[in-house]
């Protein structure tokens, strides 16, 4: 019972966070001039390595004195996606396929009828939709390597900072969280990610390519916040490089109450789901039993 009271405890304050960080989001000209950044690049390898010029190479290993501290639980607070109207209202130019299938699946999510085949399927649900899911997260910062996770099936994305580069292409092989380098600028840390897999974005959502690579840059602003500008390259999905911003709050946590907890849906067999022939979503027959009933009852 005490770990029910201190999930809807920590769901509120998430949302209460989440609020607050809308009430400040990226400024139009701000977004404008990192999207511009994401057009004036042909590619997202491109862009990171200008931004690794413009910052003298950046550091590989640096000492744990100069690293920052993104310690505690983190939660996403807002920000922008992957296919509506940035600050000022402009929006990611699609190609024709994916605005048609986007459009198809608003639709039919007007009608309440919405499949995913990845959470549904209690599958991870990759990068980069890693990073709109609500659940809370943990960053553990070392000079080699940076893990980004969350309680989602236990995700960790491993940005390595120690100087090695991509697999080689005869190395290669998509995942869902692809292959991630960086280097540290200051306080920021850049990535560039790329060896993701075809898969959908969202649900009701166009389906990334294998072509996918993206820029982030992530820095903690202030002692509660953390940004990320994330630059996506997909030739299959956008005219032009699309660009975004998230932002995640810290957790209040001062009794250690809150742990990040592996969270898998294949655990509890009432949420096998299965897709409808109208494309709709639906549970599989439940297992509850009258005792179970009367257990949960007694409590």
């Amino acid at each position: 019972m005490k770990v029910g009271i201190a999930f809807i405890a920590a769901c509120t304050v998430a949302s209460l966070a989440a609020t607050a960080q809308e009430r400040a989001p990226q400024p139009a000209a701000e977004w404008q001039r990192k999207y511009q950044m994401g057009v004036a690049h042909r590619t997202a390898w491109d862009l990171y390595q200008d931004l690794k010029a413009a910052a003298h190479g950046g550091r590989q290993n640096p000492t744990f004195a100069q690293l920052p501290d993104w310690s505690g639980l983190w939660t996403a607070s807002g920000g922008g996606d992957f296919f509506t109207p940035g600050p000022g209202g402009v929006a990611p130019k699609l190609r024709p396929a994916a605005a048609a299938t986007l459009k198809e699946g608003r639709d039919l999510a007007a009608r309440g009828i919405v499949y995913d085949e990845n959470l549904s399927d209690c599958g991870p649900p990759g990068f980069p939709r890693w990073l709109v899911i609500p659940f809370l997260r943990e960053f553990i910062v070392r000079p080699e390597q940076t893990w980004l996770s969350s309680e989602t099936v236990n995700n960790v994305r491993r940005i390595y900072t120690d100087g090695r580069d991509h697999l080689s292409p005869a190395d290669r092989f998509p995942t869902y969280y692809g292959d991630s380098i960086g280097f540290w600028d200051g306080p920021k840390l850049v990535v560039h990610t790329t060896s993701l897999m075809d898969r959908s974005m969202g649900r009701s959502q166009p389906r990334q390519s294998e072509q996918m690579e993206t820029v982030e840059v992530w820095e903690k602003i202030d002692a509660r916040t953390i940004v990320a500008d994330a630059w996506i390259y997909d030739p299959t999905l956008y005219v032009e490089p699309w660009h975004l911003q998230r932002r995640y709050a810290q957790m209040p946590n001062a009794d250690k109450v809150l742990r990040l907890n592996y969270w898998n849906c294949n655990e509890n067999p009432n949420n096998d789901v299965y897709k409808t022939p109208d494309g709709n979503t639906q549970y599989r027959d439940f297992t509850f039993t009258t005792g179970d009933d009367r257990k949960e009852q007694g409590r």
